[in-house]
Formats: structure tokens, sequence, C-alpha cells
């Protein structure tokens, strides 16, 4: 994973992401600011902590020549020349996580091509074990064309004459849209002068644009904002720099540069004009649209048997968890170790290139039990667990039981809950930093949601200890990960139904609004979510990755009757997520019933603890009895009882039915 960064000056840019009419941006025409841009310093500082391997830079300078009486761009000059130019500087910052050894960003090859990558290709090119990703797509890029048949058919490719030709190339549209993985990337095509740049599909990597303004003329890309952008119109300090920046829309996006010069212009001799593509497979168009043929049980005709339906309900969770394993094993496969974790000689000590976001929850407990199956035996697994209000948190609570389940069925992994503790009003001092991180997002939620994903991507903490509930670490001294790669949860509970207001969609509108709002939160989980939680994660020199949004399980997901993910005419707890649920039973190596269980109880016990308080039976033996009902281990609820009730009541309140 890196951090890339693109600025872009002596343009004027036009078309989707250029300038409006009056070349003002819309939070300068809406808030009357000048807001003033960071310096490719202040870009570097922040990507450096994204990637703290290698930093490096390439400059390039584009220059008018007259040719055959036509205006051409010659793209030799190295240095600043006298007269219009176009300036373009590349950035790469390097997180090494995959290869036999490190490669530095900006890439450029002899052809003049250069490339900055932030991702990892899980599918559609072929990387072999120890091959650079990067490398890999550098060179297909490299042969690609991008000559006049390809516009009208892309059923009837060239056999472009090229340096390294091997018969037909594909375009850079074909070659991004074939991959399969989390990427941003900006490449430079330079025998065709064009930019390249976007994201993947779903959004899953960060990339940020700033649209060329009167107060700052320059094009900028860049994985994270700046803590230095400032906003120099007095009396406006508060607003930073969160009108200054924007999430690039997922796509395939171009700028093609040319010399014609702009009537009545003085600040530029150059038009740079934008084109957003369309994806060219048309799976990738499938998960744009998220479209669903079945969403609603009454419009489907056919009938099944009970036996039948029973069959069809197996196979579709078998399906499900096939994948998800499948994208796990993707994503946990190949990490390159590093030199110092390589020399560590300790007795107990358990390599742990990758760490899971654990609640103790339905979702982060498939994760923690897919990655036991994935991960070498001999390597470890940090479950990394954020409270802000101490052991008494429903998720503390739920993930130190969920631990113990973990350890139960796979005794022989070495387990590590990681105990982040910490308190909102102690985070003051980083308030600054992780606004500049969740930016442009800016609400409170954002904040808070972003304040808890570093902390959790730091990975400091005291390590649970099974036997006695005390912390491993001797006098409380803290533990860091050292895990650079974080399994995370994101997409599961858009996907499956798992957000309350899911419930009350589906009781205002039934399952068409059900299907409606899911489609929403799936349309906009780039804008909302993944840019926010990459840029907070990756500021630690950690990468995120999501096994729920790989492409291959969400298009499962999709090809799927929604009653057979989520059916909310079940209870909390039951119809939500309905399909993770009847994944568990499916993978008795590692007793997933139990699993699913386990994780059935605590979601009731903590979404119903409301309710609970105003019952007057609520007692020890009436959890029990109301674990019968659930075919719950009536042993975990003893387990968990005294923490449930300590989080709902106070000590003279529990005294008076304990």
């Amino acid at each position: 994973m890196c951090g890339i960064a693109l600025s872009l000056s002596g343009v004027h840019v036009l078309g989707h992401v250029g300038v409006i009419a009056d070349g003002e941006t819309p939070a300068e025409q809406e808030t009357d600011l000048q807001l003033e841009g960071p310096s490719i310093a202040d870009v570097c500082e922040g990507l450096k902590r994204r990637g703290p391997d290698t930093l490096n830079t390439e400059t390039l300078y584009l220059t008018a020549v007259q040719s055959s009486g036509d205006i051409q761009i010659d793209a030799g000059v190295k240095d600043a020349v006298p007269g219009p130019c176009i300036k373009i500087d590349f950035v790469g910052a390097l997180l090494s996580l995959r290869g036999d050894r490190p490669v530095s960003q900006p890439l450029k090859d002899s052809a003049g091509n250069i490339l900055i990558y932030n991702g990892e290709i899980f599918g559609g090119l072929q990387v072999q074990p120890g091959e650079n990703d990067t490398l890999v797509l550098m060179a297909a890029l490299g042969s690609c064309c991008n000559c006049a048949c390809h516009a009208t058919s892309s059923d009837n490719p060239c056999a472009c004459t090229t340096q390294d030709t091997h018969g037909v190339h594909k375009t850079v549209q074909e070659t991004l849209s074939a991959l399969r993985g989390p990427w941003a990337l900006v490449y430079w095509q330079a025998k065709h002068q064009l930019l390249w740049f976007g994201r993947d599909v779903l959004g899953r990597r960060s990339l940020l644009l700033h649209r060329p303004s009167l107060s700052d003329p320059r094009f900028l890309l860049a994985s994270v904002a700046s803590a230095n952008s400032t906003v120099s119109k007095e009396n406006n300090q508060d607003v930073h720099s969160f009108q200054y920046w924007e999430e690039l829309q997922c796509g395939i996006h171009s700028m093609s540069l040319n010399s014609n010069k702009l009537q009545g212009t003085s600040n530029s001799s150059f038009i740079g004009l934008t084109q957003l593509h369309e994806w060219e497979d048309p799976r990738l168009r499938k998960l744009v649209t998220w479209d669903r043929q079945h969403f609603d049980p009454s419009n489907f005709t056919d009938t099944l048997s009970l036996k039948t339906f029973q069959q069809v309900k197996e196979d579709t969770a078998d399906s499900l968890l096939k994948v998800l394993r499948r994208s796990v094993e993707k994503r946990t496969s190949n990490i390159r170790k590093r030199q110092q974790e390589s020399d560590l000689l300790e007795e107990d000590y358990a390599y742990t290139p990758v760490a899971v976001l654990f609640s103790g929850g339905l979702d982060s407990m498939i994760l923690a039990a897919l990655l036991d199956e994935c991960l070498q035996p001999d390597y470890g697994i940090d479950l990394l667990n954020v409270s802000f209000e101490g052991p008494t948190a429903p998720d503390r609570i739920s993930a130190i039981a969920g631990l113990a389940e973990l350890e139960r069925v796979s005794p022989s992994r070495r387990w590590r809950l990681v105990k982040v503790d910490a308190e909102l009003s102690a985070m003051d001092s980083y308030r600054t930093h992780l606004r500049s991180l969740i930016c442009p997002s800016n609400t409170f939620m954002d904040l808070n949601i972003g304040t808890a994903l570093w902390l959790a991507a730091r990975g400091e903490g005291y390590v649970h200890n099974t036997q006695d509930g005390s912390d491993l670490n001797e006098d409380r001294a803290v533990y860091k990960s050292s895990a650079r790669v974080l399994l995370v949860g994101a997409g599961a509970d858009e996907q499956c139904g798992g957000y309350g207001r899911h419930r009350t969609k589906y009781r205002l509108g039934g399952w068409t609004a059900l299907q409606a709002e899911m489609r929403i939160d799936m349309q906009r989980i780039w804008k909302r979510n993944l840019g926010r939680d990459d840029r907070c994660m990756a500021d630690l020199g950690k990468e995120a990755r999501f096994p729920f949004l790989d492409e291959e399980v969400v298009e499962t997901l999709l090809d799927m009757p929604l009653w057979d993910i989520v059916d909310l005419r079940l209870p909390i707890g039951n119809g939500d997520k309905r399909v993770l649920r009847e994944v568990c039973p499916t993978s008795p190596a590692l007793a997933f019933v139990a699993i699913k269980l386990f994780t059935y109880l605590i979601t009731m016990l903590i979404s119903f603890s409301r309710d609970f308080k105003t019952m007057d039976s609520l007692t020890p033996d009436a959890l029990v009895k109301y674990s019968s009902v659930v075919n719950t281990d009536s042993q975990i609820i003893h387990y968990l009882t005294p923490m449930v009730l300590n989080k709902m009541y106070t000590r003279d309140e529990r005294s008076t039915f304990l």
C-alpha cells in the first residue's frame, strides 16, 4: 500500500472535474472563502505516514514547440523553462507488503510512462508469489494503446506496433476494468499525452481531488489532505481544508493535454480535457448499478417444498462461505516479512502479520475464524478492540467472550485480544490531525468513527488474560501490534441489512423500500465510509482490507434473493444479516455452530438491553430461561450476565435482584 499525490499546474482543466464557468470551485461560491492549498512539502508530510518505507517524487515539464505548423507537446524537458509550460509533480510513499523486495514509486519506464499506485491486485492480472503487483501493473499499462479503433469497437482490438509487441493490445480502460482488488492510481501515458487517474469500483482506497480555482489554479490529487492546508480568509480558520478537497468519484478518469491557447486568458496556454470512462467489464457495471433480480418474495412465483427450500438456504450459505474464505485467503497470503520481524528470536514470539478489528460481533467473529483457517498455524492473530467506556462497554464485553470462543475452537492458535482503552476527552491533542484525516468528511460521527479506527490501527493496548480476566502485560506495559494488514468488516451491514434504519425502511415501505435503502448504502459507501476509513487506518502505516467488499463476494450476494440475505419479518438478532448467521453451521471444522449461537446471543443481549431494563423479571435465572428459547448454551449466559448487568445498572440497582 502507498500514499500517492499529483500536482498539475499550467493547465486550464475542463470537463467533469474541471473549473466551472467563473473559475470558482463550488466551495468558494458557497462560502466566499479564499482557500490556500498545501505545498508539495505539506503533501509529502501527510503521505509519509501512510508509506513509511520510502518517499520519492518525479517532476515532469511539458512545453509547446512549433512543428509542421502545429502546436505539439514536447515531453522531453526536464527542468523549468521560460514561457508557458505544464508542470506535473508525482509523489509516491511506500508501505511494502508484497514482493520479494520493496519497489519505490513513482515508477517510470523507458517509454516515459509514469505510475503512482496505491492498491493490491487480487485478480485480473497474474501476480506470482514473490512478485510485486505494482511492477506487473506497470508492464500491463505500458503495453496499452489508445488507437482510434478502440473508440468504435472494443470487440476488435488492434495489434499496435510497440517496442515490445506481443500481438493484441488492450486499452488502459480495459486493463483497469479487469483488475480485482482495491486501488487508486495516477498514470501518465506519454505516447498519447494522456493523464489517467481513478479509484476502484467500490472506492476502497482514498483519492481526494482539488479542482482548480481562482485562489489555487492547480489540479491536485492526493490520498490524504495535508494537515497544513489552511483558509486564508480572516475569521474562518475553523473551516480548515474541508471545502478545499472532495472525494474523487470512483471510476476511470482521463485528462487529454493539448496546447490550444485559450482566448482571453493569461494564466494558461494549455487545455486539459477530462473524461469519465465507463467500466469495460459488465460485471463491474453490475456492482455500480447494484440491481438485484429478486427482492420481494411475494413476486417470486416458484413454489418450493420445505425440503427443497432448506436445501436452497444451505446452498446459499455454502456459496457465500466459499467466496468469503477465498476473499480472506487472497488478502492474507504473500505478505512480505520485514527484516526486523525475521530477526526476532524471542521464544514466545508469534509472527503476527494480520490483525482483525474485533468487536466480538458476528462480522468480526466470522473474519477471525476464517483468518484462522487461512493463516499458517504458527502465526499469531491480534484482535484489536477499542473502548471509550473501559471494561463495561458492550463491544468490550462481547470481544472478551468472543476471544474465549475462538480459543475454544482453535486452542493452538496464538490469539491476542488487544484492549485499546481511550477517552474522547483525552484525544484533544490529536483532534487537528484527526480532522485532517477524515477531511472532507466533517461530522461529529465521522470524527468519532475515525478516531476509533485510528486508535485500532495504532494497536497499542493491553493483552487480555483469558484465565483471570486481567492484562497479560506485566505492570500494564503497553503492547503494540506489529500487524501491518488489518481485516475490517466494512460492507457487511450495508449488504446484509444490519442497520437499524433498514428495519425502519422495511416497516414503512416493505421489501421495495428495504432494497432501495440498501442500494443507496452501497452506492455511497465510497463517499461516506471507505475513503475516510482508509485514510484513518493508513495514517499509522497499516493497510485496511475489506473481505466483505471483495468483488466476488458483492456479486454473490447480489445474485441471492433479498429475503435469503435479510428477513426483517424476524426479530432483531435473527432476521438482520440472516445469511451470515446461516453461514456459520456450514463450516463444522471450526465449530461455527457454536460461534453462530454465541454471536446470536451477544446481539440479542445488547440489542434488547434497554428493553430488559424495564422488565421486573430481569434476573440471571430469567436470562437463562431466555437462553433456552433461543437454544443458546446457558453457561455462556451465566458467564455474561454479571458483565451485562454491570453495564446496565448501578450497584444499588443490582443489589435488588442479585
